[in-house]
């Protein structure tokens, strides 16, 4: 099933211009085409094909909104990209597909990665979206400083998971359910232990995610299973 990305005005749907490319060019769509459609806001509709370009395409909604379910819980995570860029689109990819709502980028000490392409991500991210037939696209932030991200406030709970010495909570102890969660990973190098204690004096509790040592996207990959298997 091919899905598409669309703004939706009433009864007609408009593609985005990529989604109208592929559209018309590589699924050679006509007028009088079934389509499916998401308005990246958690609604499914099926549209007839009206108009078809390689530039536009607008379609008439027969059928929707439908709406997707909500999960019970709403996962923020930050993370700090690799060097390896490959590795953190892959967890992304991954990510999306088992369900988050919520993704930052950040900067820290140890970090080797001080630039990311914001249109790549999006690009990812909507791709898994389709594929894993979800009608709500995750909210995506741009690249920060991981002081910026400390002053994050929309969240009813905040963590950080590093690799120090001192107390910490068990992920699998933690509730999900009904509440904003954020929760910090840092780059290859870990966060420096200055930066756990700016962490703290900002709210933010330490977790731990078990006894082995998680590279980076593995951490984030890991952290995003785990209120998907917990949470009702």
């Amino acid at each position: 099933m091919n899905i598409f990305i669309a703004d939706i005005l009433g009864k007609e749907a408009d593609l985005r211009s990529d989604e109208s490319w592929h559209c018309a060019k590589v699924l050679r769509k006509k007028s009088g085409d079934t389509i499916y459609l998401i308005d990246g806001l958690g609604n499914f509709y099926t549209g007839r094909l009206e108009l078809v370009t390689e530039k536009k395409c607008r379609a008439l909604i027969i059928e929707g909104p439908r709406k997707q379910p909500e999960a019970s819980y709403h996962l923020h995570l930050a993370i700090a990209p690799t060097k390896n860029i490959d590795r953190i689109e892959w967890m992304l990819e991954k990510c999306v597909e088992i369900g988050i709502q919520e993704l930052s980028f950040f900067t820290s000490r140890n970090s080797e990665r001080q630039v990311l392409k914001m249109e790549r991500i999006r690009h990812i991210v909507e791709s898994a979206v389709k594929q894993s037939l979800q009608a709500r696209i995750p909210l995506i932030h741009p690249l920060k400083s991981f002081q910026e991200l400390l002053q994050f406030e929309g969240a009813d709970q905040k963590y950080i998971a590093h690799c120090h010495l001192g107390e910490k909570k068990e992920i699998r102890q933690l509730q999900f359910a009904g509440k904003k969660t954020l929760v910090l990973v840092g780059p290859e190098g870990d966060f420096t232990l200055a930066e756990t204690e700016e962490a703290a004096g900002k709210g933010f509790e330490a977790i731990s995610l078990g006894q082995n040592r998680l590279r980076t996207e593995t951490a984030g990959l890991f952290i995003c299973q785990t209120p998907s298997i917990l949470s009702p």
